[in-house]
């Protein structure tokens, strides 16, 4: 789509003047997951199209605009989303493709400012005060980065320029789809007051019925209201950030190189299983898929967790620090195991697991010393043997093979 044809949604919102003051950008992918799986599928442009697991017990992952504007939305039951637009076609999901075409966002960003501070795969800020006299004024600079991402990546992303981090993710939100939009730093209270309570940062469901009870509709209503009521009514915490927020102060930089909490990766099965020795296997495939995730990002974990959730929905997370951390796929199975089967469930029915590996460091800070007579360097060595083998000739290059599946007949 070139500069000439980008999508104007009705009723957006625009704010001309300077940009002077305005160094903080927000960057966000437009529908991330779908765009990147259409890539390779022309003839579905600018159809219904949702990303997610397939089953009937799937979820949505995304979904381009077209399929939004028939009420699909991200997190929603398969079920519910096939019966709102059946007519959409359905992609299954390629977390590699994501994670290739992020790391080549990310660059791109890292090639503009080393301010950049990633939210997930798909959005950052970035503080590109330092750029300016090399890059121009901030919006060249917002420019520039959707034209490259749209050149080098075959996406569209929009950009929030403003003097704050909060404006500048309020911004991009509005400027979607593949937009911009600048809020001049004079001109915050403006954009702000006329917005609805929902739209401040940390305002959730139950927070935003609190603030309807009272009366409060708009920003401008709670920023004129006093920050003692509010404290009295959310808490201290909550009544002074939102007091704060609706008067557009945000005092937080942007901070590089923060690395994500944890990795985790979890499985909802097509029907309720209680096989231990199957449920085994599936923490064996989700606990090679957290291992490679923490080889690519150049992390080591000390805390493994193991998720399982019953047939009611009951839910139930156990969890083990190792003595030192890991990005052993084997290492984090045979922890998880037996977490799982500590549990003592026997034959009840689950229908979900999940692994997660908590208390991230980088690989280089924190070097793995093995005990006499442990091979786990050995069974690291093969696993990066097979990441090379998978990013080659696919993700099911290699499996284990309790794995692979018998043939049918």
């Amino acid at each position: 789509m070139s500069r000439s044809q980008v999508r104007r949604p009705a009723g957006r919102l625009t704010f001309t003047g300077g940009d002077a003051g305005c160094t903080i950008l927000h960057v966000d992918m437009d529908a991330f997951y779908a765009s990147v799986s259409l890539r390779d599928r022309p003839e579905l442009q600018g159809t219904p199209v949702i990303v997610g697991g397939g089953g009937s017990r799937g979820v949505v992952l995304s979904a381009t605009y077209e399929a939004r504007a028939l009420g699909i939305h991200s997190a929603m039951p398969m079920s519910r989303a096939r019966r709102l637009a059946p007519q959409a076609r359905i992609l299954e999901p390629d977390h590699q493709q994501y994670a290739d075409v992020s790391r080549g966002v990310m660059a791109l960003f890292n090639s503009v400012t080393p301010l950049v501070e990633p939210l997930s795969l798909d959005e950052a800020f970035l503080d590109v005060s330092g750029a300016l006299r090399r890059l121009g004024p901030p919006t060249r600079i917002a420019e520039l980065i959707r034209a490259r991402v749209e050149d080098e990546q075959q996406i569209t992303c929009s950009v929030g320029v403003a003097s704050t981090k909060f404006v500048a993710k309020l911004a991009s939100t509005r400027a979607k789809p593949d937009g911009m939009l600048v809020v001049p730093a004079d001109r915050v209270i403006d954009f702000l007051h006329p917005l609805p309570v929902g739209a401040l940062w940390g305002v959730g469901e139950k927070t935003e019925e609190q603030l309807l009870r009272l009366g409060l509709r708009t920003v401008g209503d709670i920023a004129h209201t006093s920050a003692s009521t509010l404290e009295r009514a959310l808490g201290t915490a909550a009544g002074r950030h939102l007091h704060e927020l609706s008067w557009g102060r945000d005092a937080r930089p942007v901070r590089p190189d923060e690395h994500e909490k944890s990795i985790g990766n979890e499985e909802t099965f097509a029907h309720d299983i209680d096989d231990p020795e199957l449920i085994h296997a599936h923490l064996l495939k989700l606990s090679d898929q957290v291992a490679g995730r923490l080889r690519r990002s150049g992390q080591v974990g000390r805390t493994v967790s193991v998720k399982v959730r019953f047939a009611d929905f009951t839910t139930l997370t156990r969890s083990r620090t190792l003595t030192s951390p890991t990005d052993v796929g084997r290492e984090i199975y045979e922890t998880v195991r037996h977490l799982y089967d500590a549990l003592g469930l026997e034959r009840v029915r689950v229908r979900l697991v999940g692994v997660r590996v908590e208390g991230l460091a980088s690989t280089e800070e924190a070097p793995r010393q093995l005990l006499l007579g442990e091979d786990d360097g050995g069974r690291r060595e093969a696993e990066v043997a097979v990441d090379a083998l998978r990013a080659r000739f696919g993700a099911d290059a290699v499996r284990a093979a309790r794995l692979v599946e018998p043939p049918e007949g």
